[in-house]
């Protein structure tokens, strides 16, 4: 039979190993499971199709759903966010895993598909796992023979829980929803602090730049955005807040940060980051009013908070790979 993976590395799995057992020390909830549940199998006959950031702590939650007695078939949620290492341990454990760092979005699609397809046949899967809502939107659209089947999802991002929503005012939503989300635990604690976090180490990993001193625009004061510009004020930087809800631009305000429409931020910010959940929330007029040098990056699940199509236009396709993950853009004027 053909290998039902697709990695970047499958020599990592050892790496990958090594990191899943630190990680289960800081995952008690998921470990305490395995152990009461021990040889019961609660999940015997669970149809599991992932679609979540592919990282070592997902793996742990790979394993414990195995554990536990399901059947799993998983992909990445995002292009960007696997760790190899731990896709590659998932892979050598015998599990269907389509996942690797910097995946093009047809490939990330494409990724997602073969989750849906065992031997080139819809799956019989009878849950979903999703981050996003980009597996349940291709169920919906591709394989609509598998909806009779399905129990219903769980979907854990904000992004997902909005566009689900809307799928389900307008009748196309086929199956109940679990909104992850709305759990206190998770947008109280893992929005506010776990994104708040990862997404400033990610920009620093990308950028290497010092933020100290800097002036950081967060475009968003929702959970996410609350992490972000606490954390980025705690590493120094001059954090100003744009936010179009009066009520939360208010409690920007009140937490002690400078609140600006983001087109009088513009000219003013060294850093951007966007974690609103919404659509061009930097566009053409910002990009032509930035200083030089500024750096413009997105923590929202989908890129089209940013206006790229917008950037590219601007800059007549002047664009060069400065560093992995990092693209410059030189406008006309240069």
């Amino acid at each position: 039979m053909p290998q039902d993976f697709k990695v970047k590395d499958i020599n990592q799995a050892n790496f990958g190993r090594k990191e899943i057992s630190i990680a289960e020390t800081e995952m008690p909830g998921l470990m305490a499971l395995r152990k009461e549940y021990k040889g019961k199998k609660p999940l015997k006959g669970a149809r599991i199709l992932g679609c979540l950031h592919m990282t070592i702590q997902t793996a742990v939650l790979i394993e414990t759903l195995v554990e536990l007695g399901a059947d799993v078939r998983w992909s990445s949620c995002n292009i960007f966010s696997t760790q190899d290492h731990a896709a590659a341990c998932i892979a050598a454990e015998g599990i269907a895993i389509y996942a690797w760092k910097g995946q093009t979005e047809e490939e990330g699609e494409w990724c997602i598909e073969q989750t849906i397809l065992k031997n080139g046949k819809p799956w019989d899967a009878n849950m979903i796992l999703d981050d996003g809502g980009d597996l349940t939107a291709m169920v919906h659209d591709k394989y609509p023979e598998m909806l009779d089947h399905i129990h219903g999802i769980t979907e854990e991002t904000t992004t997902g829980v909005i566009r689900l929503k809307a799928m389900a005012k307008d009748g196309a939503l086929k199956f109940p929803v679990m909104a992850v989300n709305d759990a206190m635990t998770k947008h109280f604690f893992d929005n506010r602090y776990g994104t708040g976090q990862s997404t400033l180490d990610g920009i620093v990993r990308a950028t290497n730049i010092l933020l100290a001193g800097k002036t950081f625009v967060v475009c968003g004061y929702g959970w996410c955005g609350k992490g972000l510009a606490k954390r980025a004020a705690g590493m120094g930087a001059n954090v100003i807040v744009t936010e179009v809800d009066a009520l939360a631009a208010l409690e920007a305000v009140m937490d002690g940060f400078r609140v600006l429409p983001l087109m009088q931020a513009a000219p003013l910010g060294d850093f951007f980051c966007t974690v609103t959940g919404d659509k061009h929330v930097i566009d053409k007029s910002h990009f032509e009013a930035m200083k030089n040098g500024a750096i413009i990056c997105n923590s929202g699940h989908f890129n089209v908070e940013i206006n790229i199509p917008s950037l590219e236009d601007l800059s007549g396709g002047n664009v060069r790979s400065v560093r992995e993950f990092v693209e410059e853009y030189t406008l006309a004027d240069g």
